[in-house]
């Protein structure tokens, strides 16, 4: 499988703009600056979408795990934290709540470590990757 997006940039890094567009076309030219990157400026940028990436691809493997080790999920909910410092994005921490009924809570924090070491994303990083994990009953 392959999947593909496409980048579009004009003028200077400072004062020139882009779009994104995916091949499903959930972005669909969807704008992107200097200024949405590094200030507050209107639209995405790449830090934005490896979290968005990264949360998806964590919960997924999460609710793979999970359900292979024999429980039902009632919810997930990642956030992800990409830290951008230096030039090099340095970090990626993971944080998830979870109701999963009848779980231990060693188990569940197990499963977290699994699906933060083995989700597809996060073999794609050289950087920290970090998560913690809640239990809600």
């Amino acid at each position: 499988m392959i999947r593909n997006a496409t980048a579009v940039w004009t003028g200077t890094v400072k004062e020139g703009k882009g779009n994104l567009t995916t091949e499903s076309t959930v972005l669909d030219h969807t704008q992107y600056s200097y200024n949405s990157r590094f200030a507050e400026g209107v639209g995405t940028n790449p830090e934005e979408l490896i979290a968005a990436a990264h949360a998806g691809c964590f919960t997924m493997m999460l609710s793979s795990v999970i359900t292979e080790a024999g429980f039902t999920i009632d919810q997930l909910t990642t956030v992800c934290k990409i830290t951008f410092e230096n030039g090099v994005i340095a970090k990626s921490h993971l944080s998830v709540e979870a109701k999963v009924p009848e779980i231990e809570e060693d188990k569940f924090q197990e499963l977290v470590t699994n699906a933060e070491q083995n989700c597809p994303v996060s073999k794609l990083f050289k950087t920290e990757i970090s998560s913690e994990a809640k239990l809600l009953s």
